[in-house]
């Protein structure tokens, strides 16, 4: 067997109404799902949940797969009404969400109208305005 050097550990830090992940190691093909299952988990667990922080200062490499959880870690924040913080990203993260133009998506404060819901129920998420001076 062998062993990555740079597998995926999770340090998962709780308050009352903020989790804080402290993310280490790679996202990849291999790791996703610890991460997901995570976040699933407290926002499950944690109804009164306001914001999950993603420390992700000791984030290695991150994959396409990678980026999807990201993005699907996105979906279940707004879908709960909680606001996903990818904090102390490495200039590496940047790049990529930049490339892929995830950037301001995942990083983005909520939209207004936003309405909190558990995982299996629908919210209502307002437009955002697309226009120069903000109309659509």
């Amino acid at each position: 067997m062998t062993t990555h050097p740079h597998h995926l550990r999770l340090t998962t830090i709780d308050t009352q109404d903020s989790v804080r992940i402290e993310v280490h190691g790679d996202l990849d093909h291999d790791s996703v799902g610890l991460l997901l299952n995570e976040v699933t988990a407290q926002l499950s667990a944690r109804p009164a949940l306001t914001d999950l922080h993603l420390h992700c200062a000791d984030l290695g490499t991150v994959d396409s797969m990678g980026l999807s959880a990201l993005l699907m870690i996105g979906r279940h924040t707004a879908k709960a009404g909680v606001r996903l913080h990818l904090d102390d990203r490495p200039a590496k993260l940047d790049r990529l969400l930049r490339l892929t133009g995830t950037l301001d998506h995942l990083t983005a404060p909520p939209l207004v109208g936003t309405v909190r819901s558990s995982l299996t129920e629908e919210s209502v998420v307002a437009a955002r305005p697309t226009g120069p001076d903000g109309t659509t």
